[in-house]
């Protein structure tokens, strides 16, 4: 059984220890809520049969088999260093955190201490693999443009650009770097950063963010061209019910690499 310690316990934690329940191969051990909130997500997580331990760090004690980053930004600072450091493997799920200068490279240099690895998820975007492998004969572009639901984008930089409550039409609300993008918008843009670091980098993949007050789901498209030909994908994902910032298909992509870590067979 593969021993799980997770951070964060909102709406994407919930979904992926619902998930997860029920896989005797995978136990998430610890639940790692931010100061001050051990109550809330304790309440959270009353009615699972059997409830991770609630802490707000990582025991000094504790090698889980993998951390898996599900809070946010500041948790990867807070949380992810240290176990790297520690040689505990981790999965990212704010891999938009990532755009912020030097990141990636402290967390690489993290891990060669521990003498472990990070496992960056591509969580509402597919496709990556085809990317990564397009990068190797050498991309010439990569477009992405996000559309979501007019209220997505509340309390975002998008309030300043538009009324987001009574637009009609879609509406661009950002145009330009994926590292900016995912700067601004860090629960939104999230798919911007795999598809850069798959990619061409972060100041050279292009964004455009909309939105929409017409749709009902949060759409992906991307266009990559290069050596290797061109291709482009459209993903239509439907929101997270109880965060409409996050594609349900996030949860998915986390409980699929669990899977993959934990089970005989992996793809």
């Amino acid at each position: 059984m593969l021993n799980i310690t997770m951070i964060g316990c909102g709406a994407i934690g919930v979904a992926v220890l619902e998930l997860l329940e029920n896989d005797p191969q995978l136990r998430v051990e610890q639940v790692i809520a931010s100061a001050g909130s051990e109550a809330l997500v304790q309440q959270r997580l009353a009615s699972f049969k059997r409830p991770p331990q609630v802490l707000t760090a990582l025991p000094a004690t504790a090698h889980p088999d993998l951390l898996v980053e599900c809070a946010g930004h500041l948790a990867i600072e807070e949380h992810v260093l240290p176990a790297l450091e520690r040689g505990i493997a981790c999965l990212i799920v704010s891999v938009g955190a990532l755009s912020e200068p030097g990141l990636v490279e402290r967390l690489e240099a993290a891990a060669a201490r521990g003498n472990t690895r990070i496992e960056l998820l591509p969580g509402a975007i597919g496709g990556i693999d085809a990317l990564s492998a397009a990068k190797v004969g050498g991309l010439d572009s990569v477009d992405y443009t996000g559309r979501k639901p007019a209220k997505a984008w509340k309390n975002t930089p998008a309030e300043q650009v538009c009324d987001l409550d009574t637009i009609s039409e879609a509406t661009v609300i950002f145009n330009g770097s994926a590292r900016e993008a995912a700067r601004l918008y860090p629960k939104n843009a999230n798919v911007a950063a795999p598809l850069s670091l798959a990619g061409r980098g972060l100041d050279r993949t292009r964004v455009t963010l909309i939105a929409d007050p017409s749709s009902e789901e949060n759409v992906h498209h991307f266009e990559a061209r290069g050596a290797f030909g061109g291709f482009e994908m459209s993903l239509r994902g439907k929101p997270l019910l109880a965060n409409p910032k996050t594609s349900a298909l996030t949860v998915y992509s986390v409980v699929r690499a669990l899977g993959n870590h934990a089970h005989a067979i992996s793809i």
